[in-house]
């Protein structure tokens, strides 16, 4: 069922002008992502956008300003996934380095509370008499436990970057760069992101009051967390992102990040000298997620907000642990959506133009990955389901999506044509999440699927591996590699860099059952390739078409390079 991809090159755009120590690989690769300059392809702290146009901001510091001179109770109210709890950190962090003394931290449990700010956790934050609850990562949708909370007397702050609904909940102030009329540039900032953008905007009324005397308290500091959360949640990483990541990535390089983000880097087997947005995304991210995926995301706040690295150690630990859980669950989980599309398939063994998936087994916490793992593999947008909790007959699902097809704008549509189907969503456009009743399955998976043809073109349903051309063969060097690795932060929006070409295969072997090790030929060099994932029982032919990434190996050392194979075909003639 899975779609043929079609192997396709970039345009070429002329590079212009740039400074010689830029060599002439990045160039090319900068302009074809539209960085036309030093600035954009390399932006700075100084280059980001300033916070003075992202709106809410002065009601939003009001409240806390207040609360702080009035020692007031702040209750950072964080989210189970890595944005929300980077985003809980710095939140905490920040107004702690900002003057306020009564600061605590809530995460709901999946399980037990559902998702965000809800009556069943604003009751159970009663326990803490807080006066300002301060929401990360979500409450744009929170209507219902926002309104708990203000009929306890509380004040309720929001910052989120989620798209909001019709109707704004009832917080006292909110910051969302995707309000209706919000002025700031940029849209994709991620849940922490916002968070400190509201922080810089505190500092700054605070330090017009004459609060913090002739020095300043300094935010950098939080941006090896704030780097983490933008990454891990896959938004578009354009010019501000990419200066708020990459000034993240230079301080954990310089070994200058919190404990707990140390802690994860060492049990992950990563090299912090050498770290990259790629090792965020699949190393770090993940171990952070796995604690709100199958456990409580309080264990990854707690690794997050301690000063104290052998307790950051330890728990890093128990998150790798629980990680290699989570790797195994979904596993089974992924086995179980291959078999049910094969089941589902049609006449001719084409993907369906949208695929929902139940099973009354499946974990709640790891259907977003097993939703983002089918929407790889069949190119189509893909929403997984499983029981809210064992044996409810609520469903929670997590929707992933493929470019040109809006996926929170679908589930809206489906809402419009089927007001009785969704209980609640929200999202972006790539992901969304939604809750149902078990029932209504069937019925949203058909209306789904309508809203779905009705909007996706052949063209949009074709899965393109976008290549950056041929390398020259002195280009195959740990020179060209390092620039590689070195040239980012690369990522959403700007992708990390793969070329193509044909080559020759000199020798193959079977590593870890399922990944293909290689040795190719190409201008009279033998190079080391590896194929993860890529055995299928046969042997590869002798000359190849690939798409790869050409990285350090470090492993061998030395000036050894490796080609990481992203997409491979057999060549007419092999």
């Amino acid at each position: 069922m899975k779609p043929v991809a079609r192997l396709r090159r970039r345009d070429c755009v002329d590079p212009g002008q740039w400074p010689d120590h830029i060599p002439p690989l990045l160039r090319r690769l900068y302009a074809a992502r539209g960085a036309t300059s030093l600035e954009l392809a390399q932006p700075r702290l100084s280059h980001l956008l300033a916070p003075d146009s992202l709106g809410g901001l002065d009601s939003a510091t009001a409240l806390l300003a207040d609360a702080i001179a009035n020692n007031r109770h702040i209750v950072v109210v964080g989210d189970f996934d890595c944005d929300g709890a980077t985003a809980c950190a710095v939140g905490v962090r920040g107004l702690q380095m900002l003057g306020a003394r009564r600061v605590s931290h809530a995460v709901p449990n999946r399980i037990v509370h559902g998702y965000g700010l809800s009556p069943a956790l604003v009751e159970e934050l009663a326990a803490l008499q807080p006066d300002l609850l301060v929401t990360v990562d979500h409450g744009i949708a929170c209507h219902a436990g926002i309104a708990a909370a203000k009929a306890r007397g509380w004040q309720v702050l929001v910052t989120d970057h989620h798209l909001p609904g019709e109707h704004l909940p009832p917080a006292d102030a909110i910051v969302d760069p995707n309000l209706r009329g919000d002025a700031f540039p940029s849209k994709v900032l991620a849940g922490v992101g916002v968070m400190f953008y509201v922080l810089l905007a505190l500092r700054r009324r605070l330090r017009a009051q004459g609060t913090f005397g002739e020095r300043d308290p300094d935010l950098s500091v939080l941006l090896d967390l704030v780097a983490v959360g933008t990454v891990a949640d896959l938004v578009p990483l354009d010019a501000n992102n990419r200066a708020l990541v990459g000034a993240g990535l230079r301080r954990l390089r310089a070994g200058h990040g919190c404990a707990g983000l140390r802690a994860l880097i060492e049990v992950a087997q990563r090299d912090a000298g050498r770290l990259t947005a790629t090792d965020i995304g699949y190393a770090i991210g993940p171990r952070l997620n796995a604690a709100g995926r199958l456990e409580d995301m309080a264990l990854g706040i707690e690794c997050l907000l301690t000063d104290d690295l052998a307790r950051a150690r330890d728990i890093a630990a128990t998150l790798n642990e629980i990680n290699s859980e989570r790797r195994a669950v979904q596993q089974q989980m992924t086995d179980d959506a291959e078999r049910a599309l094969a089941r589902v398939a049609v006449t001719g063994g084409d993907a369906p133009v949208a695929v929902c998936l139940f099973d009354a087994e499946w974990h709640p916490g790891v259907v977003g990955l097993v939703a983002s793992k089918m929407k790889e593999r069949l190119h189509r947008p893909v929403i997984a389901f499983a029981p809210a909790e064992p044996g409810s007959d609520a469903l929670r699902g997590s929707a992933r999506s493929i470019p040109g097809f809006h996926i929170r704008d679908a589930l809206a549509d489906v809402h419009a044509r089927h007001p009785q189907l969704i209980e609640r969503f929200g999202g972006h456009a790539m992901a969304a999440g939604l809750s149902l009743r078990a029932d209504d399955f069937a019925a949203f998976a058909e209306a789904f699927r309508q809203v779905a043809t009705d909007a996706l073109t052949p063209e949009l349903l074709q899965a393109d591996v976008l290549s950056d051309g041929e390398l020259d063969a002195p280009e195959f060097c740990r020179a060209s590699a390092e620039a590689l690795r070195d040239g980012g932060p690369w990522g959403q929006g700007f992708a990390e860099p793969q070329f193509d070409g044909e080559f020759d295969v000199l020798g193959w072997r079977v590593v870890g059952e399922r990944h293909l090790k290689l040795e190719l030929g190409v201008a009279g060099l033998r190079l080391n390739a590896i194929e993860f994932g890529g055995w299928t029982g046969l042997a590869p032919p002798q000359r190849v078409r690939i798409a790869y990434r050409l990285e350090p190996d470090d492993y061998r050392g030395g000036d050894a390079v490796q080609l990481v194979v992203v997409h491979r075909e057999a060549h007419p003639e092999g």
